[in-house]
């Protein structure tokens, strides 16, 4: 990884990886661009942690706030231990005391274990503490503070039994935790990304001659092929700046505008309840009219259709999760949602719109 601190060295970067020269680079018309970035552009933007820890913040956590931390806001999808859902392959299990020995998980090469869980596979703990800093929660991700992310982490091995029941993890010791880890062999660092001096392990040969100006994917599909897994729109997650293309419709002819939105216009989308919705990934389980992985919006209104007390039923139910109303699969909490943007939401559903 290396730090990005201005345009012109992105400019230059990938002129040298075009095969520039550093003389022909600085007397493009590129020069003088840009600024450096701040410290606190730099910062919110470095958060990734490498194998070899560089990266990673200075804190601790105790396995017992870890279990806390995990009953509020990871148990709802990876289970009480580890075990996950019906949704989620479980982190914890498959790896043994003789594992942690020899840093190789033995049931990765036979039959004994079919379902792979986390702990099987990932070889480094700075990727445990990485993935979980950054994109954990999943409906909240970076809402944990970095001390409870060393305890959530520290909770998951205590429950793999790789450290013992009452430890703490800190940016002090996590090197010899990494010791233990069951499957810490099973990674080869025999290739080029491992090392900046390495070489690339994939070859290409940039056009030089008679080169398409532009390359158009998706709109030449035979009208057969089109449709074959049906709509695209439907089959991802109804949030982010991509959608699926809706192919039970004739392609576009051209590609929506991209200018940027007006204040007053973004404003409307967010205190909108359905960009509420999609905001804060509810459409992800809660979809129209069809079951998902959650009931639909319209069996949310018809189960409490007419109950006085309902807004209030719901909306506590939202802010604290739970399980066993529509079935095994739990709801996460959304402690992170303010409860007016809650009861927005909950009274949009229950108007069946």
């Amino acid at each position: 990884m290396f730090k990005l601190v201005n345009l012109t060295k992105t400019l230059v970067l990938a002129g040298l990886a075009l095969g520039l020269t550093a003389e022909g680079i600085a007397q493009s018309k590129y020069t003088g661009i840009g600024r450096e970035a701040t410290k606190a552009e730099v910062v919110a933007w470095d958060i990734d942690v490498r194998p070899d820890f560089k990266g990673l913040p200075a804190g601790s956590g105790s396995t017992l706030r870890g279990q806390e931390v995990w009953e509020g806001r990871c148990a709802s999808c990876h289970g009480t231990f580890g075990e996950s859902n019906e949704v989620f392959t479980p982190i914890v299990g498959g790896t043994t005391k003789e594992d942690i020995k020899t840093g190789r998980v033995a049931s990765l090469t036979s039959d004994k274990q079919p379902q792979r869980t986390t702990l099987m596979k990932v070889a480094t703990v700075s990727t445990l503490w990485d993935y979980i800093h950054r994109a954990m929660p999943w409906n909240a991700p970076r809402t944990l503070s970095v001390d409870d992310t060393y305890a959530v982490v520290g909770y998951i091995l205590s429950m793999a039994e790789i450290v013992p029941e009452e430890f703490t993890l800190s940016n002090k010791n996590i090197a010899d935790v990494q010791k233990l880890m069951p499957n810490r062999n099973g990674m080869t660092q025999d290739h080029g990304m491992w090392t900046v001096g390495g070489k690339p392990d994939v070859k290409s040969t940039a056009c030089m001659s008679n080169c398409a100006k532009h390359v158009t994917i998706g709109s030449t599909l035979p009208d057969y092929a089109r449709n074959a897994h049906e709509n695209l729109a439907l089959q991802n997650r109804p949030y982010g700046p991509y959608r699926g293309v809706d192919t039970t419709k004739p392609p576009v002819s051209k590609l929506p505008g991209k200018g940027m939105m007006t204040v007053s216009a973004v404003a409307a989308e967010v205190l909108s309840p359905d960009a509420l919705f999609k905001k804060n990934n509810c459409a992800t389980c809660h979809a129209p009219a069809s079951h998902a992985i959650g009931p639909s919006i319209a069996q949310v209104a018809a189960k409490y259709k007419g109950q006085a007390d309902a807004v209030k039923k719901m909306s506590a139910k939202v802010k604290a999760g739970g399980a066993g109303v529509w079935g095994a699969i739990p709801m996460p909490p959304h402690a992170h949602v303010s409860d007016a943007d809650i009861e927005v939401m909950v009274k949009w559903m229950l108007s069946g719109k």
